[in-house]
């Protein structure tokens, strides 16, 4: 269990350096992350999931002379941005934050290669995202990719490949690749004012549940927007809500919440949005997202004390209401990594969409793979 923690130590002892071993795992650590089991799930179809293929892929010197790989840091958030901006999606991969804080767990690089950005993911071999740039560039890079590869005896992989991407890789390669959408990676999202309103027949349960959370508190119930003042109280709640659910002997949760207590301790410099709930002076929920483009908006984390009745149905209803409706069409709530819970909680919303993600692979890599089984 943590002791006692304050936001202003982990901002001094955390800052320029990420390895924040006095509170828990080490940034750097990446196994037995969510990615990684869905990862061994997906490597399994792609034939791709030995070490051997991570070190090839990684090989200095080998191949891509022109581009320069790295971690994200935060001195990228400009050049990163720029490109998200122009070339947008809805997928809540694209935002900087959830580059940059996950980078340290899915071992992700990125690099600027002639007008693209690439971002390449080295645990256990995954291969590269798809790339940001215009089309004839993407087109250009994708196609230096496969020889990449090729070159070094490794196949050939794209990941988080939305529908609308897939359907250009069609148009520039006809019938060349295949395609795996992973439905526990795929992103929920929500028309914004249906979500402040909970208007109509389908959402008559939550509007229930948040009538009855200001029955329960009255007057004695607020909202607010995140201030630098409140980051220390987000902190500690973030801290305790920690401790109350298991995180330590939870990897996956660990992992989460290490996420969480970094996004507050970097909410300035990664330009976050947040709110808060309160019950008296005691804030028992909070959440943080950021706008993935002109109309769609991400929650990134949401956490609410349990003991509190209707607390995550009151933080997300009152959070989309005063930080997002009437500015953004759309609310991205991630996906559900494949908990049936979560998946319950995320489909009882009634999104309007789910932006699909996929794997994908070159025929000709499944058809070997299909002659070694036959063998």
């Amino acid at each position: 269990m943590l002791t006692q923690f304050s936001l202003s130590e982990a901002y001094r002892n955390g800052l320029s350096e990420w390895n924040w071993n006095v509170l828990f795992t080490d940034l750097n650590s990446s196994s037995n992350t969510k990615k990684y089991k869905k990862t061994a799930k997906i490597h399994s179809k792609c034939g791709i999931l030995t070490d051997s293929t991570a070190k090839k892929r990684n090989m200095e010197g080998f191949f891509m002379a022109e581009a320069k790989f790295k971690r994200p840091e935060l001195t990228d958030r400009d050049l990163i941005d720029f490109y998200f901006k122009k070339y947008p999606s809805r997928s809540c991969d694209r935002t900087f934050a959830n580059v940059y804080l996950w980078a340290r767990f899915y071992e992700v690089e990125f690099a600027q290669y002639n007008n693209v950005l690439l971002f390449r993911d080295n645990s256990a071999g995954y291969g590269y995202a798809f790339p940001a740039g215009e089309d004839e560039d993407v087109k250009a890079a994708i196609e230096d990719i496969m020889k990449w590869e090729k070159e070094k005896g490794v196949p050939f992989c794209l990941y988080g490949v939305t529908k609308e991407n897939f359907a250009k890789l069609e148009a520039w390669f006809p019938g060349k690749f295949d395609i795996t959408y992973h439905r526990d990676e795929a992103d929920y999202v929500y028309e914004s004012e249906k979500l402040a309103t909970l208007s109509g027949k389908k959402l008559h349960g939550k509007r229930n549940h948040v009538n009855k959370f200001k029955a329960l508190h009255g007057d004695n119930w607020s909202y607010e927007t995140i201030a630098e003042d409140s980051l220390e109280e987000c902190f500690q709640m973030a801290l305790k809500w920690r401790n109350l659910n298991g995180c330590e002997d939870d990897e996956e949760k660990n992992s989460e919440m290490c996420v969480t207590l970094n996004s507050l301790r970097l909410y300035k410099e990664l330009n976050l949005i947040g709110g808060l709930l309160r019950v008296g002076d005691e804030i028992v929920a909070f959440t943080i997202g950021e706008a993935v483009n002109d109309d769609t908006f991400v929650v990134h984390i949401e956490k609410a004390y349990a003991d509190i009745e209707g607390a995550y149905t009151m933080i997300n209803q009152q959070f989309v209401e005063h930080e997002i409706a009437g500015k953004y069409k759309y609310t991205n709530r991630e996906d559900d990594v494949g908990e049936e819970g979560l998946r319950k909680a995320k489909l009882s919303y009634k999104p309007v969409f789910m932006v699909e993600k996929g794997v994908v692979t070159l025929k000709e890599d499944s058809e070997k793979e299909c002659a070694k089984d036959d063998i």
